[in-house]
């Protein structure tokens, strides 16, 4: 594309990596275009082979500085950069809670940042923060803005900073039976025997995979699928809220889900008291745990956490009836023990929930494999548009996916044995 002769600010800007076959060079030059520059190519370089990078130098002009800025700012989030090495820009945190205006807030994408002339990887990276800076140590790691101090050394600008985004090549894995982020009419066996592979070869390999859960998998009678994936220790944390634990606990209690029936699916009888009869046994125990060691609950998907060791994590919400014990009602609290404990999950399976679903995305990493599984599809495009890109979704019945889930798995443990 020629140069605009009205333009009166220029910047060279480097862009390499996957950038033809994940479209990144064709992100970069619409944005440029889309915020009101120009561009011209001064140099591409095609990698031959599939591994191979490819590289490109963009010169980029826009009408004014400040339109400049913009431009740069926005092609930064596809890993375009100047090739006008500078270090980042930092500020002191005048007050607690609050970064400084013009922070620089960070994406899931691996950032680095220019230090004395070094580049230094961003730690605990997360979209949704900002990027805090101890220059004695030359460390770097994403900061949520609650936790700031006053004082904190805190990156302000774009300048001095780079992302390297995922990108098609890194981020392929079992799932080549996706194109499309949200999948509603690829064939669900073929894409629930590879979802099977990923959580068999996860546990294989001794890496950890985490599970968020949604009440859904009590109401529509999953119970039993879940606790053979969990008795098989296939994940090693749940992520969820108030209402799957209580439904679960109100199923092995009275055998109901919401006051219906989960076997027979008929509404009981004062049922719509079973839920919050389930929440006093467990207050009246203590916790979850206690409940299980005194006998109480001898079944469900919480039993079996207690049973096999897998750590769980319950975050309340406002309509909460309770809570149980155990659920943690502070919400920055619930976020920061996620964030802890997302630290070593390298595989991530969401079932039947939209809000902890995306609020898990917003803390995973891009380079976190995820599968967002609901019967609604805008579940899966919520995930997408806030960022975590690299979701794969089916959209499915939830008690259908998982016992296909079950069997594939079984399977893989059957061929294994041999």
């Amino acid at each position: 594309m020629n140069l605009s002769t009205s333009s009166t600010a220029a910047q060279k800007v480097e862009v390499s990596g996957h950038i033809i076959d994940s479209l990144i060079l064709s992100k970069v030059m619409d944005c440029i275009k889309g915020a009101g520059g120009s561009f011209q190519v001064e140099k591409c370089t095609i990698g031959e082979g599939q591994h191979d990078p490819s590289y490109a130098l963009l010169s980029v002009e826009a009408p004014t500085q400040e339109k400049l800025e913009e431009i740069l700012k926005t092609i930064a989030v596809h890993g375009a950069i100047s090739i006008e090495q500078k270090n980042c820009q930092i500020v002191s945190a005048d007050i607690a809670g609050a970064f400084p205006e013009g922070f620089y807030s960070t994406t899931n994408q691996k950032t680095e940042v220019r230090i004395d002339g070094e580049w230094i990887e961003v730690q605990n990276q997360e979209m949704d923060c900002g990027i805090v800076i101890d220059l004695e140590k030359k460390l770097a790691r994403c900061l949520p803005m609650t936790q700031v101090k006053e004082g904190d050394q805190l990156v302000v600008g774009h300048g001095g900073v780079q992302m390297h985004p995922q990108t098609k090549t890194e981020n392929s894995h079992t799932f080549e039976f996706m194109n499309s982020a949200v999948s509603t009419e690829k064939p669900k066996g073929i894409a629930i025997r590879q979802i099977a592979t990923e959580l068999y070869e996860t546990k294989k390999s001794g890496k950890k995979a985490l599970i968020v859960g949604g009440p859904a998998i009590v109401h529509t009678g999953s119970v039993e699928h879940l606790s053979k994936l969990l008795r098989g220790n296939y994940f090693s944390r749940l992520f969820a809220g108030n209402a799957l634990a209580t439904h679960d606990i109100e199923q092995a209690f009275f055998g109901t889900s919401l006051g219906v029936s989960v076997s027979e699916g008929d509404i009981i009888e004062s049922g719509h008291e079973h839920h919050l009869r389930s929440i006093n046994r467990i207050r009246r125990a203590g916790s979850i745990a206690n409940a299980v060691e005194k006998g109480l609950l001898t079944s469900g998907i919480m039993y079996e956490c207690v049973q096999n060791g897998i750590d769980f994590t319950l975050a309340g919400s406002i309509r909460d009836d309770g809570p149980l014990p155990d659920v943690i009602t502070d919400a920055l609290e619930a976020q920061q023990v996620m964030r802890d404990k997302i630290a070593d999950i390298s595989f991530c399976l969401m079932v039947a929930t939209n809000l902890h679903s995306i609020a898990v995305g917003n803390l995973l990493p891009a380079w976190i494999k995820v599968v967002c599984v609901d019967i609604n599809p805008s579940t899966v495009i919520k995930l997408n548009d806030r960022g975590s890109f690299q979701t794969i979704g089916l959209v499915t019945d939830v008690e259908p996916f998982l016992r296909s889930l079950v069997s594939e798995v079984e399977a893989l443990e059957a061929a294994d044995a041999i």
